[in-house]
Protein backbone atom coordinates (compact mmCIF):
# COMPACT_ATOMS: atom_id res chain seq x y z
CA UNK A 1 0.00 0.00 0.00
CA UNK A 2 2.76 2.27 0.84
CA UNK A 3 4.35 1.31 -2.26
CA UNK A 4 1.11 2.65 -4.30
CA UNK A 5 1.44 5.93 -2.57
CA UNK A 6 4.99 6.59 -3.91
CA UNK A 7 4.31 5.74 -7.37
CA UNK A 8 1.36 7.83 -7.32
CA UNK A 9 3.25 10.94 -6.12
CA UNK A 10 5.40 10.61 -9.48
CA UNK A 11 3.69 13.34 -11.67
CA UNK A 12 3.98 11.33 -14.88
CA UNK A 13 2.10 7.79 -13.38
CA UNK A 14 -0.45 10.41 -11.96
CA UNK A 15 -0.95 11.59 -15.11
CA UNK A 16 -1.06 7.71 -17.01
CA UNK A 17 -2.93 6.79 -14.08
CA UNK A 18 -6.03 9.62 -14.21
CA UNK A 19 -6.23 9.09 -18.04
CA UNK A 20 -6.32 5.77 -17.72
CA UNK A 21 -9.34 6.26 -15.69
CA UNK A 22 -10.91 8.59 -18.26
CA UNK A 23 -10.68 6.25 -21.22
CA UNK A 24 -11.99 3.56 -18.76
CA UNK A 25 -14.97 5.69 -18.40
CA UNK A 26 -15.21 6.30 -21.59
CA UNK A 27 -15.22 2.76 -22.83
CA UNK A 28 -17.88 1.88 -20.12
CA UNK A 29 -20.03 4.76 -21.26
CA UNK A 30 -19.78 3.53 -24.93
CA UNK A 31 -20.46 0.07 -24.05
CA UNK A 32 -23.68 0.65 -21.93
CA UNK A 33 -24.46 3.17 -24.82
CA UNK A 34 -24.20 0.47 -27.39
CA UNK A 35 -26.78 -2.03 -25.20
CA UNK A 36 -29.03 0.80 -24.77
CA UNK A 37 -29.37 1.28 -28.51
CA UNK A 38 -28.88 -2.43 -29.62
CA UNK A 39 -27.44 -1.43 -33.38
CA UNK A 40 -28.13 -4.67 -35.27
CA UNK A 41 -29.36 -6.50 -32.62
CA UNK A 42 -25.96 -6.77 -30.85
CA UNK A 43 -27.93 -6.36 -27.33
CA UNK A 44 -30.00 -9.25 -27.99
CA UNK A 45 -27.00 -11.24 -29.42
CA UNK A 46 -25.45 -10.82 -26.41
CA UNK A 47 -27.86 -11.56 -23.58
CA UNK A 48 -29.26 -14.59 -26.00
CA UNK A 49 -25.92 -16.88 -25.43
CA UNK A 50 -25.37 -19.39 -23.10
CA UNK A 51 -22.54 -17.07 -21.63
CA UNK A 52 -22.88 -13.58 -22.07
CA UNK A 53 -20.25 -12.57 -19.58
CA UNK A 54 -17.76 -13.79 -21.89
CA UNK A 55 -19.37 -11.56 -24.95
CA UNK A 56 -19.96 -8.81 -22.82
CA UNK A 57 -16.02 -8.91 -21.25
CA UNK A 58 -14.66 -9.02 -24.60
CA UNK A 59 -16.29 -6.24 -25.94
CA UNK A 60 -15.52 -4.01 -22.83
CA UNK A 61 -11.63 -5.29 -22.14
CA UNK A 62 -11.54 -4.09 -26.03
CA UNK A 63 -12.73 -0.98 -25.43
CA UNK A 64 -10.79 -0.65 -22.30
CA UNK A 65 -7.86 -1.18 -24.22
CA UNK A 66 -9.08 0.97 -27.34
CA UNK A 67 -9.78 4.07 -25.25
CA UNK A 68 -7.71 3.78 -22.06
CA UNK A 69 -4.00 3.73 -24.47
CA UNK A 70 -5.70 6.15 -26.55
CA UNK A 71 -6.14 8.90 -23.73
CA UNK A 72 -2.58 7.63 -22.41
CA UNK A 73 -0.77 8.62 -25.28
CA UNK A 74 -3.18 11.66 -25.97
CA UNK A 75 -1.74 13.00 -22.30
CA UNK A 76 1.62 11.86 -23.35
CA UNK A 77 1.62 13.68 -26.67
CA UNK A 78 0.33 17.05 -25.72
CA UNK A 79 3.23 17.36 -22.27
CA UNK A 80 5.43 18.94 -24.59
CA UNK A 81 3.03 21.53 -25.37
CA UNK A 82 3.08 25.22 -23.84
CA UNK A 83 -0.54 26.36 -22.66
CA UNK A 84 -0.02 29.85 -24.34
CA UNK A 85 0.19 27.89 -28.12
CA UNK A 86 -2.99 28.81 -29.48
CA UNK A 87 -1.44 29.53 -32.84
CA UNK A 88 -1.97 27.02 -36.00
CA UNK A 89 0.09 24.15 -36.18
CA UNK A 90 3.03 23.62 -38.55
CA UNK A 91 4.60 27.32 -37.51
CA UNK A 92 4.93 30.70 -39.27
CA UNK A 93 4.01 31.19 -42.97
CA UNK A 94 6.92 33.00 -45.00
CA UNK A 95 6.58 33.09 -48.76
CA UNK A 96 9.03 31.15 -50.32
CA UNK A 97 11.36 32.99 -53.08
CA UNK A 98 11.73 30.95 -56.39
CA UNK A 99 13.59 31.78 -59.63
CA UNK A 100 12.11 30.74 -62.74
CA UNK A 101 14.10 30.13 -65.95
CA UNK A 102 12.21 30.93 -68.99
CA UNK A 103 13.72 29.26 -71.59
Amino acid sequence: MLRQRSLLRLPLLRLLAINLALGLGMATLLVGGLLALNPGGLRHLIFTDRSPGVALGLLLMSFFITFGSTAMGTAIMALGRREDDDGPPGGTRAHAQVKVRHS
